[in-house]
């Protein structure tokens, strides 16, 4: 939790709110990847990067 305190104190200090939403995209496919990885969906998910 402390990483994700750290990351909101930058983004509301430098004014870099735009980064959220890549952050946070960026993230969604890290667990999709996480989840999806023993699964048969994995091959389409790989397919797609």
């Amino acid at each position: 939790m402390d990483f994700i305190k750290d990351l909101w104190g930058f983004l509301k200090e430098r004014k870099k709110f735009w980064l959220l939403p890549i952050i946070l995209v960026l993230m969604l496919f890290g667990v999709l990847i996480v989840m999806t990885s023993g699964s048969a969906i994995a091959p389409f998910i790989y397919a797609v990067f």
